[in-house]
This record gives structure tokens, sequence and C-alpha cells, in this order.
């Protein structure tokens, strides 16, 4: 299966979700607002003390990330982008009265930014194969490289999960292997954070 197949999976599964639940957590495929939240403090790590500086939300759904960070300071500019369009469309009824957002489910229409985070966009492969959903981890994790200018942060589900509790539509990823890759190929500073209480981890990469 192609990039392009998965993300068209993608748009279709949280049009589902948008519609079953609307503009809440549970539509963005989370179990809580305090899980979706705790998520946002690890990601936030990679802006800390940079409240001027401009954020991209890669996968923004209904762009929750926006009130997140605007309620604890920060001032810079938030582009949300999500390529379901009925996603992008909740995200910029969410974002309408926030200060400096915008929102768009064209990815040719994004630009880089100083930081690139992506929450929950590689955890969900449906009927792909664990090999070509690795490769479309790995595609993801560059595009972030790519549109974040001074680092990239993402999170994904971890193989240090129990595995009776796994679902065999979820993509369960090595933390070690993301890290090691990330370090070799994208940076110098890396953080790996795997001490909160989810089964996850996210990846931090500053330049």
């Amino acid at each position: 299966m192609s990039a392009h197949t998965f993300r068209e999976q993608a748009r279709e599964y949280y049009d589902a979700k948008l519609r079953e639940h609307g503009a809440t957590p549970a539509g963005a495929d989370w179990n809580s607002q305090a899980s979706q939240e705790l998520r946002f403090r690890q990601l936030a790590h990679l802006w800390e003390g940079e409240s001027d500086a401009s954020l991209l939300d890669y996968g923004c759904g209904y762009g929750a990330l926006a009130s997140y960070v605007r309620s604890r300071g920060h001032r810079g500019s938030y582009v949300g982008f999500d390529v379901s369009e009925s996603m992008a469309e909740a995200a910029r009824s969410h974002v309408a009265a926030l200060p400096a957002c915008r929102v768009t489910a064209r990815r040719d229409e994004l630009e880089p930014a100083d930081f690139a985070v992506a929450s929950g966009v590689l955890n969900v492969k449906q009927g792909a194969t664990e090999d070509a959903w690795a490769a479309y981890v790995w595609e993801t994790i560059a595009d972030l490289a790519a549109l974040g200018t001074r680092g990239f942060a993402f999170n994904a589900l971890t193989s240090y999960s129990d595995p009776e509790k796994r679902r065999a539509d979820l993509y369960y990823a090595d933390p070690l292997v993301l890290f090691d890759r990330c370090k070799r190929q994208y940076s110098r500073w890396v953080t790996l954070l795997h001490d909160y209480p989810l089964y996850e981890f996210t990846i931090i990469v500053r330049r």
C-alpha cells in the first residue's frame, strides 16, 4: 500500500470518529481529555520557554492542541494540518477565536515552522502489514523533520505494551529503534520520554 492509500484510510477512519463523537477527544480517537492533555504535556517539552515560536500541528484533529498551548501562554503562530477535511473544518471552528491560528487539509499549503509535532498519527494501521506501516511511519517522520526547522516531536504506541492488551489494528513501535534512527539521521539532541502512564512514548528532536 502507498502512503496516499494510508492517508485516505486515515481520513475515512477519523471522519467516522468525528461523525460519531463530534469535536471531542473521543472524536479524535482518544480515551479522555486527561490522556489527551497528558500527551500534549510531553510534546510541549519541544518548545519549552519558546512562547513566540511557530508551531505546526501535523494531524491536528479538531485543534485541541491550539487551545491547550494558548491557555499556557504560547503566542507564536499555530498551523493545524489534517488530511480529513471534516476534521480540519471542526478545527477551524475550534481555533476561530484564538489569535494567529489557522488550519488546512492540504499538505501542499504547509510551510516549515520552528517546531512540528504529531500526536497519534502513527498508531492506527488498520489492515496494513507491519512492514508496510513501518515504512509509512518513517516517511511521516521524515516529513515532520522537513517541516520543523528547529525541531520536531511525535508519539507512538509502545512495543513494551502488554501483549494481551494489544489491538490488531494498531501499530506498536519499538521506541529504541525510533530513537536510534532519529539520533543518527536528524540530530544529536534527541529525548525519549517513556515515563508517563500511557502505553506509548514521545520522542523530542531538537536542532
